[in-house]
């Protein structure tokens, strides 16, 4: 099997317990401020012969006969003679920030929807992108790139692809019309948290309220929190809201495994613990007591060095016998060790998935592609 494997193992070295900090505008954004999505429809011109073939997108010819009329040239009775392969349909898609105004730009992005071969070199015409509304928000047009990937030297071998049917028009989007959203026109607002969970919605209000008097904060579900605006703050509400995002909070997380199967990563959280259980895989025996860690210290044909090894759960040889460790360990210790003495990853995977099964890990488990 020549795939490559690899194993990840997230959080082994570092302590990130509840006690790690973080700020509230890296887990939760204020509801209303968010961005929105636009889409239109438009035409890439200037390929070099790799654009769309008119006799198999009808679209592409229809919409280059509007264009064309547009501009008061008369092409009907004579489609049979578009015959041009330097333009291509594109969906145009773009993400208008919170707060934009007239005359800001955006970066946008095309796609082809024909059969064409590449955008390199084509310039996106004026296209108009609409929202879920159906009204016109941005202008889209301007040069189009198309990433371009180079290995640095030629013995790299590699199955990385140019895609040239996507490309980006950078600052190509001007805004037209804006989102009507003004702050303070309400005596409160909301946080909605980037996870639900109900313990950090309740810090997130604790430690707003330890900074705010009056108690301003209530978190009302597992991922809302409600602000009132204090009177005396209403002038400077942005100021306000800084000081809200910039406050230090403790998150609290679910105890997950993420799987990979399709390459072996392997990550694991710092909360996942491990309860007594006993291990086999080929010739590796593992046996995870609760009597491991006073054995460690009061048996005396233990030197100092196997005495501190075990204690810390690392004493994994391959042999016959069973070998112990802690069950206060982690379980990022426990895959740190099977990794070392060769354990594949796969066969990792294997074994998270049967101690989970008999209930000796506390994790959720969710496997992706």
């Amino acid at each position: 099997m020549k795939s490559v494997l690899r194993l990840l193992i997230l959080l082994s070295t570092i302590n990130l317990s509840c006690n790690a900090q973080t700020r509230i505008k890296d887990i939760a954004t204020f509801e209303g401020v968010r961005e929105n999505f636009l889409v239109g429809q438009g035409l890439v011109v200037g390929l070099n012969g790799t654009g769309d073939n008119l006799r198999n997108s009808i679209f592409t010819e229809k919409k280059l006969i509007d264009l064309l009329e547009k501009l008061r040239i008369n092409v009907q009775g004579n489609d049979n003679n578009l015959k041009t392969k330097n333009i291509a349909s594109v969906t145009v898609t773009a993400s208008l920030p919170a707060f934009a105004r007239q005359g800001s730009k955006i970066d946008v992005r095309v796609s082809t929807i024909g059969d064409a071969r590449s955008l390199k070199g084509g310039v996106l015409i004026p296209t108009p992108l609409i929202g879920p509304d159906g009204r016109t928000y941005v202008i889209a047009t301007g040069s189009v790139s198309v990433s371009e990937f180079k290995p640095i030297s030629n013995d790299v071998k590699t199955q990385i692809q140019n895609i040239e049917t996507n490309g980006i028009v950078q600052g190509g989007g001007i805004v037209e019309t804006e989102i009507d959203f003004t702050l303070g026109e309400s005596d409160e607002i909301r946080l909605a948290l980037n996870s639900s969970d109900f313990t950090t919605a309740n810090s997130v209000a604790d430690s707003i309220n330890s900074s705010i008097l009056g108690n301003a904060a209530t978190a009302i579900d597992s991922g809302t929190i409600k602000i009132r605006i204090p009177k005396n703050r209403k002038q400077d509400l942005v100021q306000f809201m800084s000081e809200i995002e910039q406050i230090q909070i403790s998150p609290d997380y679910k105890a997950k495994i993420i799987i990979s199967e399709s390459t072996g990563t392997i990550v694991i959280g710092n909360n996942v613990q491990i309860r007594p259980v006993a291990i086999a895989q080929g010739n590796l025996v593992i046996n995870v007591s609760d009597k491991v860690k006073q054995m460690s210290s009061s048996s005396p044909l233990l030197n100092d060095r196997a005495r501190d090894r075990l204690s810390k759960g690392i004493d994994l040889k391959r042999g016959s016998e069973v070998h112990s460790i802690d069950s206060s360990s982690s379980l990022s210790e426990l895959v740190d060790g099977l990794n070392k003495l060769g354990v594949y990853p796969r066969d990792i995977i294997n074994i998270l998935y049967n101690m989970k099964n008999v209930g000796a890990l506390d994790a959720i488990i969710e496997v992706i592609n």
